[in-house]
Parts: structure tokens; C-alpha cells; sequence
């Protein structure tokens, strides 16, 4: 007689290790459905202690539409390398397999929250799908720390009030993926950045 087996398909899997890391994770990546958007949005969550001393989270910003679209080969790439307490890889980038079914949050360490969060703050002011997908390879390519000085110059307006906080996004939206008129140069880039 043939021993039956318990087979449980990878995002049931998933769910269940990262189960345990919602409560404590330091990021958190929501994927839920907005208007006007169509398909899913990712909105990407801080945790942080309030004024009274309880845990909440500081929504960075959405990824969503066109953006989504040329950025979640990286996403993925973020997601996979996601890790739990134990340092078991939890397999996180089969949630965003087919057409990303999955709805509900996901935890996140701080190297792929911060990264996800600057991608979120400044793609929504670039138009062309070559310049943000270029854009969110170079920043997946940051280190940690190259990647937290940017999310706090992109987002502190108490340290550099808004107009600071604008240049930065400018200056840094041209550093990762250059200008409107740049199509060659980007092209060239992302033939050489893609993974």
C-alpha cells in the first residue's frame, strides 16, 4: 500500500514560518488593493514605539501599477533573501509568484524594509519603466547602511524640512537612474545590472 503524504503547497508553507515574525519584525510589507490602482499595492510599514510607549506602524509609501510591474523581479530578489531568528531563509518571494494571489503582510528585516520603503518615496515621480526598474536594481545593490542615510534624508522633514527633503529625492532620483532624455545610457545600465 502507498504511504500517503502531507503536501503543502510553498505559499501555505511561507505563511506559516513567517507567522511568528509579524509581531516583532522591524518592517513590514502590507499587500492589499487601493483605489485608483489596479492590481495589488505593496505599502511598506516602520514599526516604531509612539509617545505612549506602544508599538505601531509608520506607513514609507506604496509600490504599485507600472511600477510593480518592472520592479518585482527585485522585490522578489529582496524578499528571498529574508531570514528568520534562526537564520532560515523563509522563502517570502513565493508570495509574489503568479499574480501575486497573496493578501496580508509579511515581515521584513531592515535591510529589505529600508530598500523597499526609498524605492517607494521615489518612484512615483519617474514615468519611464526603464528609469524605475533601473532605479530599484541600484538600490537593491546599497549596502545597509548607504541604504538608512538615504531613507533619512528622503523622509526626517523635522531634521531637513521639505524643500531639503525634495532636492534629495531629486538629486538621488537623477544619481539612480538619470535624466528624461537619458534612454541610451539606462538601457546600457539596466543590460548590466539585470540579475
Amino acid at each position: 500500500m502507498k504511504e500517503e503524504t502531507s503536501m503543502t503547497s510553498p505559499p501555505e508553507s511561507v505563511c506559516r514560518a513567517m507567522q511568528p515574525l509579524l509581531k516583532t519584525a522591524p518592517w513590514i510589507l502590507r499587500i492589499t488593493e487601493r483605489k485608483p490602482h489596479t492590481g495589488p499595492v505593496l505599502v511598506i510599514c516602520e514599526r516604531y514605539i509612539t509617545e505612549h510607549e506602544t508599538e505601531a506602524l509608520r506607513e514609507y509609501g506604496s509600490i504599485y501599477d507600472k511600477a510593480l510591474r518592472v520592479s518585482r523581479p527585485v522585490v522578489s530578489h529582496l524578499l528571498a533573501a529574508v531570514r528568520d531568528d534562526a537564520g532560515r531563509v523563509l522563502g517570502l518571494d513565493a508570495l509574489l509568484q503568479g499574480g501575486i494571489d497573496y493578501r496580508g503582510q509579511i515581515p521584513l528585516d531592515t535591510n529589505a524594509g529600508a530598500k523597499l520603503a526609498l524605492f517607494a518615496k521615489l518612484h512615483p515621480q519617474v514615468r519611464r519603466e526603464d528609469r524605475i526598474e533601473l532605479m530599484a536594481w541600484r538600490i537593491e545593490r546599497f549596502s545597509r547602511e548607504e541604504t538608512l542615510y538615504w531613507l533619512s534624508k528622503v523622509s526626517i522633514s523635522s531634521i531637513y524640512g521639505k524643500a531639503g527633503i525634495e532636492w534629495a529625492k531629486s538629486g538621488l532620483r537623477t544619481m539612480l537612474a538619470g535624466h528624461q532624455s537619458d534612454k541610451a545610457s539606462v538601457q546600457k545600465y539596466l543590460d548590466r545590472i539585470r540579475k
